[in-house]
């Protein structure tokens, strides 16, 4: 590849990435106001919530965003690991969408009313249609929905990008060497894992495949490992945002690449000691962009069947993996969760389950503090004392915690649960004061 034809590519995966990150953006704030709240909320049963991640990153296009959401999750103790697990399962299925949609580049050349949606043709269109929602319009949701539209046609026009600095490769010996070489299926996952972990994009990553398949000389022998370890290296994000996390929330970091791993490596097992047994002849056959995507998708359709049934197993091995640490003793279980304040809906819910548990506490000591009135005790006293401290570090935390939230875009019911949320502290924290005051009374 010449220069001019490098920094082409890195252009279009550049483009690709701004892209999808801004159409993702888009999707959340537009539909994502109730969506992260319903994935908690209904995600009970490893279906239920096997259902529910496939549909949720199917709409964010990102199963990176679904994961690190769960993360956060059970690490602020909405949720468990064993939830979780079918979530995560989910979205390692739903984010197979995203090919689909790229494959809507690459129909170029198309007849009558497909020509409609030919790479320029669309781009132009959703081009148009979203500067002019997002410049011209007052309404926030239309703002975004020009933003998704926006995201959208920087994506195509990466992936034309991308697709126009590659097919010179199809006549380059080194580049048909090198795919040769790919056939290895632990060369091709090595080499798909270590390129999705750093590219920190699965999507992106299969783009790029996408784009190599336009060249005409990959078959389904390259392209297959390299989808594998696609699949694996997704997980690298999601490892990435465990970090300062307690060990719940570790664990469930744990549960993608444990899962894409050992579902990788049992369907590669398999797959290849067939092959070797009776030589699939479909393995030669060369890849375009929709096979690819057919191929990933069927792909992650093995991997969730293959796991669903196990999710016990998994919970063990995160369980055995990532030990227990014992929490000092008096340390509230409180545990706010920075990276949801990017979704309002649920900073707001943890804020309100947090809250239940401070007024749970000023109940107890206000109780305690009027029986010392009648039997006077020093334990009973101290622990009045202890939950008045307690009581004054949930105050602190929630109000640093929603500050931090008003700098953010709320709407007006947000808005207002926030306001709501402030006093409720005060008046709390005002309840556990005169508990001890009370306390105080009874050792006079």
């Amino acid at each position: 590849m010449t220069i001019p034809q490098v920094i082409s590519l890195l252009g279009g995966v550049a483009l690709f990435l701004f892209g999808m990150t801004t159409m993702g953006d888009g999707l959340k704030r537009v539909a994502g106001n109730r969506l992260e709240l319903i994935l908690y909320r209904l995600s009970g049963t490893p279906l239920r919530g096997l259902l529910l991640g496939t549909g949720v990153t199917a709409v964010i296009q990102s199963s990176c965003a679904t994961s690190v959401m769960v993360v956060g999750f059970v690490n602020s103790g909405m949720m468990k690991v064993r939830q979780s697990i079918g979530v995560i399962l989910g979205a390692i299925l739903g984010t197979s969408v995203t090919g689909w949609v790229i494959c809507l580049g690459y129909l170029d050349g198309a007849d009558g009313w497909k020509s409609l949606l030919s790479t320029a043709t669309l781009t132009g269109m959703v081009a148009v249609v979203g500067i002019f929602l997002r410049m011209f319009t007052k309404s926030m949701t239309k703002r975004h929905v020009g933003d998704i539209l926006m995201g959208f046609s920087v994506l195509m026009f990466g992936m034309s990008a991308m697709s126009a600095a590659v097919s010179p490769l199809g006549s380059a010996p080194w580049f048909t060497g090198m795919l040769s070489r790919l056939s290895n299926p632990l060369l091709g996952i090595l080499v798909g894992t270590v390129f999705t972990a750093v590219l920190q994009s699965a999507s992106a990553a299969v783009g790029i495949v996408q784009a190599l398949a336009v060249t005409g000389v990959m078959s389904v022998r390259e392209a297959l490992p390299l989808l594998m370890g696609i699949a694996i290296g997704a997980s690298a994000p999601v490892l990435l945002s465990a970090l300062g996390a307690g060990v719940e929330g570790k664990r469930a970091a744990l549960v993608y690449p444990v899962a894409s791993t050992l579902g990788v490596g049992v369907l590669a097992a398999v797959f290849y000691a067939l092959n070797a047994a009776v030589s699939f002849s479909f393995l030669d056959l060369t890849v375009s962009p929709f096979s690819v995507a057919a191929v990933n998708s069927a792909l992650r359709v093995a991997m969730t069947v293959l796991l669903m049934p196990f999710y016990r197993a998994i919970e063990a091995l995160v369980t055995l993996l990532v030990k227990e640490k014992a929490r000092p003793q008096n340390e509230p279980a409180l545990r706010l969760e920075e990276r949801f304040l990017s979704h309002p809906t649920l900073a707001v819910e943890q804020v309100r389950l947090a809250i239940g548990d401070m007024a749970k506490l000023s109940r107890n000591s206000v109780s305690k503090a009027i029986k010392l009135l009648d039997a006077y005790s020093e334990d009973g006293f101290a622990a009045v004392a202890t939950m008045e401290d307690t009581v004054d570090l949930y105050e602190d935390k929630l109000s640093a915690y929603l500050m931090k939230l008003t700098r953010t875009e709320l709407t007006k019911v947000q808005n207002a649960a926030v306001a709501k949320n402030l006093r409720a502290l005060t008046d709390l924290e005002r309840l556990s004061d005169h508990a001890l005051n009370l306390a105080e009374s009874g050792r006079t």
